[in-house]
Protein backbone atom coordinates (compact mmCIF):
# COMPACT_ATOMS: atom_id res chain seq x y z
CA UNK A 1 0.00 0.00 0.00
CA UNK A 2 1.42 2.96 -0.84
CA UNK A 3 1.80 5.73 1.92
CA UNK A 4 2.67 9.66 2.36
CA UNK A 5 6.00 9.21 1.88
CA UNK A 6 6.03 7.01 -1.06
CA UNK A 7 4.18 9.39 -2.97
CA UNK A 8 6.39 11.86 -2.70
CA UNK A 9 5.38 13.43 0.74
CA UNK A 10 8.70 12.90 2.28
CA UNK A 11 8.70 16.44 4.43
CA UNK A 12 4.88 14.85 6.25
CA UNK A 13 7.33 12.23 7.69
CA UNK A 14 10.50 14.81 8.06
CA UNK A 15 8.44 17.16 10.07
CA UNK A 16 6.79 14.27 12.29
CA UNK A 17 10.61 13.45 13.36
CA UNK A 18 10.93 16.84 13.93
CA UNK A 19 7.95 17.20 16.11
CA UNK A 20 8.58 14.42 18.17
CA UNK A 21 10.18 15.73 21.24
CA UNK A 22 6.88 17.71 21.60
CA UNK A 23 4.19 15.07 20.79
CA UNK A 24 6.10 13.29 23.47
CA UNK A 25 5.18 16.03 25.79
CA UNK A 26 1.98 16.18 25.08
CA UNK A 27 1.65 12.65 25.30
CA UNK A 28 2.58 12.47 29.37
CA UNK A 29 -1.18 12.24 30.00
CA UNK A 30 -1.22 8.93 29.04
CA UNK A 31 1.66 7.72 31.06
CA UNK A 32 -0.19 6.81 34.26
CA UNK A 33 -3.15 5.01 32.93
CA UNK A 34 -3.75 2.04 34.45
CA UNK A 35 -3.10 -1.49 32.61
CA UNK A 36 -6.05 -3.62 31.10
CA UNK A 37 -6.81 -7.18 32.63
CA UNK A 38 -6.29 -9.25 30.04
CA UNK A 39 -2.90 -11.08 30.03
CA UNK A 40 -0.90 -12.04 26.92
CA UNK A 41 -1.03 -15.19 27.22
CA UNK A 42 -4.68 -15.33 27.00
CA UNK A 43 -4.69 -13.44 23.29
CA UNK A 44 -4.60 -14.61 20.15
CA UNK A 45 -1.80 -13.22 17.65
CA UNK A 46 -4.04 -12.09 14.49
CA UNK A 47 -1.33 -10.46 12.51
CA UNK A 48 2.22 -10.14 13.05
CA UNK A 49 3.03 -6.76 10.78
CA UNK A 50 6.39 -4.47 10.26
CA UNK A 51 4.99 -1.85 13.26
CA UNK A 52 3.12 -4.34 15.66
CA UNK A 53 1.99 -7.27 16.46
CA UNK A 54 -1.66 -7.30 16.61
CA UNK A 55 -3.12 -9.96 18.99
CA UNK A 56 -7.11 -10.21 20.14
CA UNK A 57 -9.54 -11.90 22.10
CA UNK A 58 -13.26 -11.66 22.52
CA UNK A 59 -13.47 -8.43 23.66
CA UNK A 60 -10.69 -6.48 22.21
CA UNK A 61 -7.41 -5.90 20.42
CA UNK A 62 -4.30 -5.38 21.25
CA UNK A 63 -1.25 -3.64 19.20
CA UNK A 64 1.86 -3.82 20.82
CA UNK A 65 4.90 -2.01 18.53
CA UNK A 66 7.67 -3.68 18.31
CA UNK A 67 11.51 -2.51 18.55
CA UNK A 68 13.18 -1.80 15.27
CA UNK A 69 17.03 -3.15 15.65
CA UNK A 70 18.45 -1.05 12.78
CA UNK A 71 17.39 2.12 13.99
CA UNK A 72 19.30 3.82 17.12
CA UNK A 73 17.36 2.64 20.63
CA UNK A 74 16.76 6.37 21.56
CA UNK A 75 14.97 7.06 18.44
CA UNK A 76 13.11 4.24 18.04
CA UNK A 77 11.80 4.32 21.27
CA UNK A 78 11.20 7.99 20.93
CA UNK A 79 9.19 7.23 17.55
CA UNK A 80 7.17 4.00 19.06
CA UNK A 81 6.30 5.76 22.07
CA UNK A 82 5.03 9.18 19.82
CA UNK A 83 2.97 6.73 17.63
CA UNK A 84 1.45 4.94 20.33
CA UNK A 85 0.45 8.42 22.15
CA UNK A 86 -1.03 10.25 19.00
CA UNK A 87 -2.63 6.71 18.29
CA UNK A 88 -4.05 6.86 21.09
CA UNK A 89 -5.20 10.61 21.31
CA UNK A 90 -6.58 9.94 17.87
CA UNK A 91 -9.19 6.91 19.53
CA UNK A 92 -9.92 9.39 21.95
CA UNK A 93 -11.11 12.38 19.97
CA UNK A 94 -12.93 9.76 18.02
CA UNK A 95 -14.61 8.62 20.87
CA UNK A 96 -15.25 12.10 21.96
CA UNK A 97 -17.27 12.78 18.35
CA UNK A 98 -18.99 9.22 18.53
CA UNK A 99 -17.64 8.33 15.27
CA UNK A 100 -17.52 4.69 13.98
CA UNK A 101 -13.99 3.54 15.39
CA UNK A 102 -12.95 1.17 17.95
CA UNK A 103 -12.34 2.48 21.33
CA UNK A 104 -9.56 3.13 23.71
CA UNK A 105 -9.69 1.30 26.28
CA UNK A 106 -6.05 1.11 27.56
CA UNK A 107 -2.43 2.67 26.38
CA UNK A 108 0.65 1.72 28.01
CA UNK A 109 2.79 3.89 27.42
CA UNK A 110 6.55 2.24 29.01
CA UNK A 111 5.32 -0.93 26.69
CA UNK A 112 4.07 0.75 23.56
CA UNK A 113 0.88 -1.28 24.29
CA UNK A 114 -3.14 0.12 23.03
CA UNK A 115 -5.99 -1.98 23.91
CA UNK A 116 -9.05 -1.22 21.67
CA UNK A 117 -12.37 -2.03 21.11
CA UNK A 118 -12.85 -5.19 19.29
CA UNK A 119 -15.44 -4.44 16.40
CA UNK A 120 -17.33 -7.51 15.25
CA UNK A 121 -18.69 -7.62 11.53
CA UNK A 122 -17.38 -8.22 7.79
CA UNK A 123 -14.20 -6.56 6.34
CA UNK A 124 -15.93 -4.99 3.79
CA UNK A 125 -13.46 -5.78 0.96
CA UNK A 126 -15.37 -9.25 1.24
CA UNK A 127 -18.49 -7.55 0.38
CA UNK A 128 -17.87 -4.59 -0.87
CA UNK A 129 -18.61 -5.65 -4.37
CA UNK A 130 -22.05 -6.61 -3.67
CA UNK A 131 -23.69 -3.22 -2.93
CA UNK A 132 -20.51 -0.85 -3.88
CA UNK A 133 -22.57 2.38 -4.65
CA UNK A 134 -24.13 2.57 -1.20
CA UNK A 135 -21.29 1.61 1.09
CA UNK A 136 -19.13 4.21 -0.64
CA UNK A 137 -21.58 6.80 -0.41
CA UNK A 138 -21.23 6.02 3.46
CA UNK A 139 -17.75 6.17 2.96
CA UNK A 140 -17.73 9.52 1.22
CA UNK A 141 -19.48 10.85 3.93
CA UNK A 142 -17.66 9.63 6.92
CA UNK A 143 -14.21 10.47 5.42
CA UNK A 144 -15.33 13.79 5.50
CA UNK A 145 -16.63 13.67 8.71
CA UNK A 146 -13.68 12.57 9.88
CA UNK A 147 -11.75 15.51 8.09
CA UNK A 148 -14.33 18.13 9.61
CA UNK A 149 -12.58 16.60 12.96
CA UNK A 150 -9.48 17.24 11.98
CA UNK A 151 -7.86 13.97 11.34
CA UNK A 152 -6.43 12.16 8.51
CA UNK A 153 -6.80 8.33 8.49
CA UNK A 154 -3.50 7.46 5.85
CA UNK A 155 -4.51 4.01 5.35
CA UNK A 156 -7.72 3.94 3.89
CA UNK A 157 -8.78 0.93 2.51
CA UNK A 158 -11.46 -1.83 2.51
CA UNK A 159 -9.52 -4.04 4.65
CA UNK A 160 -9.51 -1.61 7.29
CA UNK A 161 -13.30 -1.06 7.38
CA UNK A 162 -15.37 -3.33 9.14
CA UNK A 163 -19.40 -3.71 8.69
CA UNK A 164 -21.50 -3.83 11.08
CA UNK A 165 -25.24 -2.54 10.78
CA UNK A 166 -22.74 0.30 9.66
CA UNK A 167 -19.39 0.98 8.48
CA UNK A 168 -16.49 1.26 11.37
CA UNK A 169 -13.00 2.28 10.22
CA UNK A 170 -10.60 0.87 11.79
CA UNK A 171 -6.44 0.79 12.35
CA UNK A 172 -5.30 4.33 13.02
CA UNK A 173 -1.84 3.30 13.70
CA UNK A 174 -0.57 6.24 10.56
CA UNK A 175 -3.38 8.51 11.45
CA UNK A 176 -2.34 11.81 12.09
CA UNK A 177 -4.11 15.18 12.78
CA UNK A 178 -4.30 17.97 10.45
CA UNK A 179 -6.72 20.51 8.89
CA UNK A 180 -4.43 20.88 5.68
CA UNK A 181 -6.02 20.59 1.95
CA UNK A 182 -2.85 18.60 0.85
CA UNK A 183 -3.56 15.80 3.57
CA UNK A 184 -7.14 15.84 2.97
CA UNK A 185 -6.81 15.21 -0.29
CA UNK A 186 -3.79 12.69 -0.24
CA UNK A 187 -6.06 10.50 2.09
CA UNK A 188 -8.69 10.33 -0.62
CA UNK A 189 -6.50 9.57 -3.72
CA UNK A 190 -4.88 6.67 -1.20
CA UNK A 191 -8.62 5.59 -0.80
CA UNK A 192 -9.32 5.95 -4.83
CA UNK A 193 -5.77 3.82 -5.56
CA UNK A 194 -6.98 1.71 -3.13
CA UNK A 195 -10.55 0.95 -4.35
CA UNK A 196 -8.58 0.41 -8.21
CA UNK A 197 -6.79 -1.97 -6.61
CA UNK A 198 -8.97 -4.42 -4.79
CA UNK A 199 -12.37 -3.50 -6.54
CA UNK A 200 -11.14 -3.16 -9.97
CA UNK A 201 -14.69 -3.76 -11.76
CA UNK A 202 -16.18 -1.32 -9.39
CA UNK A 203 -13.75 1.50 -8.74
CA UNK A 204 -14.44 4.29 -11.01
CA UNK A 205 -18.28 4.36 -10.12
CA UNK A 206 -17.69 3.65 -6.53
CA UNK A 207 -15.34 6.53 -6.08
CA UNK A 208 -17.19 9.16 -8.37
CA UNK A 209 -19.84 7.92 -5.15
CA UNK A 210 -17.21 8.71 -2.42
CA UNK A 211 -16.62 12.35 -4.11
CA UNK A 212 -20.20 13.17 -4.33
CA UNK A 213 -21.10 12.05 -0.82
CA UNK A 214 -17.81 13.69 0.67
CA UNK A 215 -18.73 17.05 -0.96
CA UNK A 216 -22.75 17.04 -0.10
CA UNK A 217 -21.65 16.77 3.76
CA UNK A 218 -19.83 20.52 2.98
CA UNK A 219 -19.58 22.03 0.24
CA UNK A 220 -16.42 23.40 1.58
CA UNK A 221 -14.99 20.17 0.69
CA UNK A 222 -14.73 21.45 -3.08
CA UNK A 223 -11.40 22.71 -2.16
CA UNK A 224 -10.36 19.19 -1.24
CA UNK A 225 -11.45 17.90 -4.36
CA UNK A 226 -9.76 21.05 -6.33
CA UNK A 227 -6.82 19.75 -4.69
CA UNK A 228 -6.97 16.06 -5.39
CA UNK A 229 -6.98 17.00 -8.81
CA UNK A 230 -3.43 18.34 -8.14
CA UNK A 231 -1.90 15.46 -6.30
CA UNK A 232 -3.63 13.39 -9.19
CA UNK A 233 -1.85 14.91 -12.14
CA UNK A 234 1.41 14.98 -10.05
CA UNK A 235 0.81 10.91 -9.95
CA UNK A 236 0.27 10.74 -13.54
CA UNK A 237 3.33 12.57 -13.96
CA UNK A 238 5.60 10.98 -11.37
CA UNK A 239 4.64 7.44 -12.95
CA UNK A 240 5.43 9.21 -16.33
CA UNK A 241 8.80 9.98 -15.78
CA UNK A 242 9.67 6.53 -14.15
Amino acid sequence: MENFEKLGFASFFQSFLLRAPSLLVAGKDFENRPKGGHSKSSMEIIESGAEAIISGDATLIRKDRVKKSYRHPQIDKALRQARTRREAKILEELKKANFPAPRLMMVDDKSMVIDMQRIDGQKLRDIFDKDHVAFSQEIGAKLARLHSLGIIHADLTTSNMIHNNQIYFIDFGLSFFSTELEDKAVDLHLLNRALESKHPSVHKESFDAVQRAYLAQDPVNQSVLDRLKVVERRGRYKNKGS
